[in-house]
């Protein structure tokens, strides 16, 4: 831990003066819960090729690519649960000091924890949709023995609910999210480095329109000398859990 407990206090102090909080979340939230993040030292991709999140890739090679889709989101991440940093926001909504969290990850940990209003910005690896009449399932009502999975109604391939390299944000999740980053006067960034976009240009949105941004992370990102007003730098759960005590 290296921010001050000063810094904790004055943190809660606008949270709870805020009237449209927002929080903005990355990776880094759920390192905590065991879930690398993507890019970086010890990342997915410093493990595994890139290609088999390529859309192009996906569609000429189902199969394959489904093998380490797999291993990657249905095996290796199935032990993972919601932390103290993702138990904070989820208190912080139930106590009627969250609006929204707009999230980069596709882990889920947010509804697991009791968030309500989450906005998915790169969608679910929980959902599967069938590319061919858009049925939607629950991984957990899929078998993965044989890959790739494929739709009960018409035999399509079935694909995470997720964006690919190559596909664009799904509208609703851009809309909602530009609205709910604009509406706000308080933003909550936490794990996010600030370096995929288009998703790393929202937490500006919220500056241009006046709101302040308190900033939670390991070290500096790149949104720690434009945007932020208060860096909390330690690990996400962490800190989260020193704040808990000051805001409950």
């Amino acid at each position: 831990m290296v921010c001050s407990e000063q810094d904790i206090i004055r943190a809660a102090g606008w949270i709870v003066k805020a009237k449209h909080l927002v929080a903005f979340t990355g990776a880094g939230i759920s390192v905590e819960s065991g879930i690398p993040p993507f890019r970086g030292e010890g990342g997915i991709w410093s493990r595994y090729d890139p290609s088999i999140l390529d859309i192009d890739f996906f569609n000429r090679y189902p199969g394959e690519s489904w093998e380490t889709i797999a291993e990657i989101f249905y095996k290796y991440f199935q032990d993972a649960r919601p932390n103290a940093a993702h138990r904070l926001l989820a208190r912080m909504e139930q106590e009627g000091l969250l609006k929204a969290v707009v999230t980069q990850n596709i882990d889920n940990m947010h509804h697991e924890a009791g968030n309500s209003e989450v906005i998915e910005y790169h969608g679910n690896s929980k959902l599967l949709l069938c590319r061919r009449c858009g049925a939607r399932y629950d991984i957990s009502e899929i078998s993965l023995d044989t890959l790739p999975p494929r739709c009960d109604n018409d035999r399509g391939v079935l694909k995470p609910d997720f964006v690919f390299f190559g596909e664009g944000i799904p509208p609703e999740a851009a809309s909602k999210s530009v609205k709910a980053l604009s509406s706000a006067d308080l933003l909550l960034l936490i794990g996010s480095t600030g370096e995929v976009m288009p998703a790393a240009m929202l937490p500006s949105i919220a500056k241009s329109n006046g709101a302040r941004v308190i900033e939670i992370n390991p070290g500096n990102s790149s949104f720690t000398s434009s945007i932020t007003d208060l860096l909390l730098q330690g690990p996400a759960a962490e800190v989260c859990s020193l704040m808990d005590s000051y805001l409950f």
